[in-house]
């Protein structure tokens, strides 16, 4: 409590919550998750704790008293605070930046908005996004103390996520916002992520590409970023997002599907799902709860940050929490995929690559989970790059069945409708055929630029979909609520730069989402 002279007192209570904090500080030294992280992040370890360096806190503590105090009022001035907030980072592996940021912030800030953009930017965003910083070391320090908490004893904290490594990490949304704020002032070190091989996570190849090649499409992605940045400072969402890196083992696991070899899908007697063609609509419009696909980069977000402008760059421009996955997911290999849900879209846009337009804010309207995510599941696939005639071979088309089916397969709904069969029990007929109310319905786009093709996997809400629901409050299980799990929206997946044909990728993932299907029902 707080006396007339501003000086604290604790009561008991206020003793016992700080001894429960001290506690919470001498786990943290000991996390593993956290440790995995400390060469990605901008902050300290300092007293069991993350701390910034004392000129940090005071640099953020004057940009978030406003610009008549701070007298960053310009694009130039907040290049130049943030150039002053790196220099103040006790970060050795801290990389220079973008060699052309600095003419990119000028550009956007002083010249391509309004003066009443500009002026609400500085007067009320970037103040609020110092303060934000400056609470990061305790968001985060509240996010490890209960990370362990919700999926008993399944590991959900902030850690680097590697390659072959199945693990879900959750997010609070202010998290990632305060996250997404230090990747906006370029504050994440650098020099270790290419060895890691992580994507890029600082915003400064963003603005350097729009004054190097200026183009209306890169102005409207950083419209949409900037337009984000404005509603979580009005106000913040709620809720978390989780980011899932799911793998098919290459080894025989209990109570895991491992990586099928092409005598899986060549002898397989699965029935195919019936599908139907549109040729309107996009993957994120789709309202029936379906996994939306992502036509990923093996580098999550792909071009996002740089130049990059078709289906994944879009996405990750209208949903950014998105971005955050960037911080801690390498690359994919051929065996894995990346899930996120509960990413919220907050911008509406117009066109595709170089005709692309942002075209003002979106209010997600999507119902939350029992994790409190925004019933919003995106899964990252990417495939064959620089197809060519190798697509059509034996090895390669094992490979885009696999990664596909990886990414339809929830692995923990799985293991949840095995384990009653695990000791001996009844698994099902391996001829079990899929449910013949099964249906699937393919959205098409023209070809050209090979946009985001909607394609909806219904499943049907007869006996399969009651049998997931039986399952689904399991303890460890983070997957969606089953009844509102009715598909997969997809399309032209890899038929653009990536040179896929189209016919070939339908039919691959067709295969992959009749056999998704088929190893649930039939458990």
């Amino acid at each position: 409590m707080q006396d007339s002279n501003n000086t604290y007192k604790y009561s008991p209570i206020d003793c016992n919550q700080e001894r429960g904090r001290g506690r919470g500080r001498e786990e943290m030294d000991n996390r593993e998750d956290l440790k995995s992280m400390l060469p990605f992040l901008p902050l300290l370890p300092c007293s069991s704790n993350l701390c910034w360096p004392s000129q940090v806190v005071k640099s953020l503590e004057t940009l978030s008293k406003g610009p008549l105090y701070s007298e960053v009022d310009s694009g130039e001035l907040l290049f130049n605070a943030i150039s002053h907030i790196r220099d103040s980072l006790a970060v050795p592996s801290l990389q220079p930046l973008a060699p052309f940021t600095h003419a990119g912030h000028a550009l956007f800030f002083d010249e391509l908005i309004s003066r009443a953009e500009a002026a609400k930017w500085f007067g009320e965003v970037v103040p609020a996004l110092a303060n934000l910083l400056l609470r990061l070391p305790s968001l985060l320090e509240s996010h490890y103390q209960n990370a362990d908490n919700s999926f008993n004893g399944v590991k959900t904290g902030l850690r680097l996520l590697g390659s072959q490594e199945a693990g879900i990490v959750f997010l609070g949304k202010e998290l990632v916002a305060a996250l997404l704020t230090c990747a906006l002032f370029c504050l994440f070190p650098a020099s270790d992520r290419g060895s890691k091989r992580l994507p890029t996570i600082n915003f400064d190849h963003l603005f350097e590409n729009l004054y190097e090649s200026y183009s209306k499409k890169q102005e409207d992605k950083i419209k949409c970023i900037t337009h984000y940045f404005e509603r979580i400072c009005s106000s913040m969402p709620e809720g978390f997002v989780s980011f899932e890196r799911k793998v098919l083992p290459l080894e025989q696991l209990p109570l895991r599907v491992s990586y099928p070899e092409a005598d899986f899908w060549s002898k397989s007697v699965v029935s195919l799902c019936p599908f139907e063609v549109h040729s309107t609509g996009f993957i994120e419009d789709q309202s029936n709860g379906a996994l939306e696909v992502d036509f990923a980069n093996k580098y999550l977000g792909g071009g996002a940050l740089h130049s990059g402008c078709v289906q994944e760059e879009i996405r990750f421009m209208i949903n950014p929490e998105l971005i955050a996955g960037m911080l801690f997911l390498p690359c994919m290999e051929d065996n894995e995929a990346i899930e996120i849900v509960g990413a919220e879209r907050f911008s509406n846009y117009t066109g595709y690559a170089s005709s692309f337009c942002f075209s003002g804010d979106h209010v997600d309207k999507r119902n939350v989970d029992s994790f409190r995510r925004c019933k919003t599941r995106i899964v990252a696939i990417d495939a064959l790059c620089n197809a060519g005639m190798r697509q059509y071979k034996c090895t390669y088309l094992l490979r885009e069945a696999n990664k596909a089916f990886c990414g339809f397969l929830d692995q923990s709904n799985y293991e949840h409708h095995k384990r009653p069969f695990q000791d001996g029990g009844s698994q099902g007929s391996q001829c079990i055929q899929a449910d013949k109310d099964t249906n699937v319905v393919v959205k098409d786009f023209p070809m050209d630029e090979a946009p985001s093709t909607s394609v909806e996997i219904a499943m049907n809400r007869g006996e399969y979909i009651n049998q997931a629901i039986e399952y689904s409050d399991k303890k460890g299980s983070w997957c969606l609520d089953h009844e509102d799990k009715i598909g997969i929206a997809t399309g032209n997946w890899g038929c653009g730069a990536f040179g896929g044909d189209p016919e070939l990728k339908s039919m691959i993932q067709w295969l992959a989402a009749s056999q998704v299907i088929f190893l649930l029902s039939s458990t």
